[in-house]
């Protein structure tokens, strides 16, 4: 079940590796779809855009455990790449301790938080009693999905994408039926559609569980492996809650950039909604890039493969620019055709609102295609500041965009609100890894001359 990334091609094990993630990612995305779609068509307009208006506190409170689940995933991959399988059951143990903290949180805030932070983002009045519905019913559950997103980085750490992705398709064909039987046959309205993806969730934490049990020795825990010292739960604190900080920082923008949509009224909203559901199906292989460049780069970096490293990068790099080139033109072509498929006849302005939006973004994906191998390649090396100040560039940038320009530039400045927040983060990221790249340079001339002394740059590496 497991794979080692520091032997063979590292441009065929970065394409095995993405290729499940990539799979799993677009079936992963069938949860939201379903969602709106249904929504969309068997409840309406207002209803699919009371689920967008929560969208952005969905993705602040579970951007924040995603990227901390990829984050504890680092130290795991390190460990299993240097063979050490007891640092890498500590290095679980740690995650999961951490995990189950976040867990809790976001339960706490989601229930008793969701209408101030509504009403903050200046929700319509008539959007909030949906909206505040479809949020208590999706925290409630948080807890299978704080699960999920740590169990799936824990089997990934150890070179196997293929197995989560299995998962992935039975639970989101799950969440597709339940969703259909939740609002149309027991008319359960927006918050059926949220617990259709809690429920398949929660059968997906079963199988993940249930595989380790069976099949991954490597990350069954024993008694003594709770026993963490503060050196694994440091480690995993300061990767996973950076990397989570890192996501929430891009989704507090998202949230003030959805304040400025809010403003511009119920067509905006589900137009917004509806593109940013073509959006992300398109960019999802983009992101799958950057989870498998981040284990691939933590494996290697835990056996010392400097030229691996350096290489698998540089390869990576061409290879996801060309395809974020091939995806811009799939989405200026097909985009709009698309968001028809999340709205009922005879909303035209809501179309042509989507359709602006997506001819902006997916010009663009180039720029996105290099920040997410470069921020991989960083955050598998270890490094947390240059990652979070990206994230910091991609708030201000959005939080710009969302109380100034949406007032002056209407729909036109949400349009242009990502593609500004991607050049802001691209701009320390690649300053960043063209430093780290020379030095990783520099560790491959050390390692030739003095062989034993290829592992004494892994603490300036990691900077």
């Amino acid at each position: 079940m497991t794979k080692n990334l520091t032997a063979g091609s590292p441009v065929k094990l970065i394409i095995l590796f993405t290729l499940p993630l990539l799979i799993g990612n677009l079936f992963q995305q069938l949860y939201a779809v379903a969602d709106a779609l249904v929504v969309g068509r068997m409840i309406g307009v207002d209803a699919l855009a009371a689920v967008g208006a929560s969208g952005s506190l969905q993705f602040l409170l579970f951007g924040f455990a995603m990227g901390a689940s990829t984050g504890m995933g680092i130290p795991v991959a390190r460990a299993f790449g240097s063979g050490d399988l007891r640092a890498t059951r500590r290095a679980v143990a740690a995650g999961a301790i951490i995990s189950a903290c976040i867990a809790v949180a976001i339960t706490l805030i989601g229930e008793f938080g969701s209408h101030a932070l509504l009403t903050l983002l200046g929700t319509p009045a008539e959007l909030m009693h949906d909206a505040e519905r479809f949020l208590t019913v999706f925290f409630a559950g948080s807890v299978a999905t704080v699960a999920f997103n740590f169990l799936s980085s824990m089997i990934r750490a150890l070179g196997d994408s293929r197995t989560p992705l299995v998962f992935l398709v039975i639970a989101s064909v799950l969440n597709v039926g339940l969703v259909v039987a939740f609002i149309g046959w027991f008319h359960l309205g927006v918050g059926g559609a949220a617990l259709a993806t809690v429920v398949a969730q929660g059968i997906s934490v079963l199988l993940c569980l249930v595989l380790i049990g069976f099949r991954i020795p490597e990350l069954r825990l024993r008694a003594s492996d709770w026993r963490v010292g503060r050196l694994e739960l440091g480690e995993a604190a300061r990767l996973g809650l950076s990397m989570g900080f890192q996501m929430s920082v891009i989704a507090l923008g998202a949230a003030v950039l959805q304040y400025g949509i809010n403003t511009l009224g119920t067509d905006a909203v589900a137009a917004f909604t509806a593109a940013m559901r073509v959006d992300q199906v398109a960019v999802i292989p983009l992101a799958s890039v950057s989870v498998a460049i981040s284990t691939y780069v933590a494996q290697n970096r835990g056996a010392a493969a400097w030229w691996r490293i350096r290489h698998g990068v540089q390869r990576a790099t061409l290879l996801t620019v060309g395809l974020s080139l091939v995806l811009s033109l799939v989405i200026v072509a097909f985009g709009t055709d698309l968001v028809r498929l999340f709205v009922g006849a005879g909303e035209d302005h809501v179309v042509a609102l989507a359709h602006e939006y997506l001819m902006v973004n997916g010009a663009l994906y180039w720029v996105l295609a290099l920040l997410f191998v470069w921020r991989g390649a960083l955050q598998g090396m270890g490094s947390t500041w240059v990652p979070t100040a990206a994230g910091l560039m991609e708030l201000l940038a959005r939080a710009v965009v969302g109380l100034i320009l949406v007032g002056q530039l209407g729909f036109f400045g949400v349009a242009i609100a990502a593609p500004l927040a991607w050049v802001g983060a691209l701009v320390p990221l690649t300053i960043a890894w063209f430093l780290q790249r020379r030095r990783l340079l520099r560790a491959e001339r050390s390692a030739r001359l003095q062989p034993a002394a290829s592992e004494v740059p892994v603490a300036t590496l990691a900077r």
